[in-house]
């Protein structure tokens, strides 16, 4: 179960997170944060993302994980944190299935 300020830094990392990959992704892909998560102690965070087109998911991943240097710099110069989490970015597993369960659901 997670407490009221971990939902705060949740949303607060999601909203961040989706701003940042906005100004830093190019042309080719759509990226998008599905998610976040923070741990009890506020030291590790995984944002969790979506791409269009799906064939570009890897390209998408890669880049993601080259700019999470970048990311913390921007939350450090956007938000007034006392430690910046360390950060991994991951494909949203969750995200995928759905989409595939609503696939299955209009055929059948």
């Amino acid at each position: 179960m997670t407490t009221p300020r971990q939902d705060k830094m949740r949303s607060f990392l999601r909203s961040i997170a989706a701003d940042f990959f906005t100004r830093e992704a190019g042309p080719n892909s759509l990226i998008t944060v599905t998610d976040a998560t923070i741990s009890p102690d506020f030291k590790y965070g995984t944002i969790y993302i979506t791409c269009f087109p799906t064939s570009e998911e890897e390209k998408a991943l890669d880049f993601a994980k080259r700019k999470r240097s970048d990311l913390r710099e921007y939350i450090k110069d956007h938000a007034r944190l006392k430690a910046l989490p360390l950060l991994e970015v991951k494909i949203d597993e969750g995200e995928r299935n759905r989409q595939r369960i609503d696939e299955l659901g209009q055929q059948g």
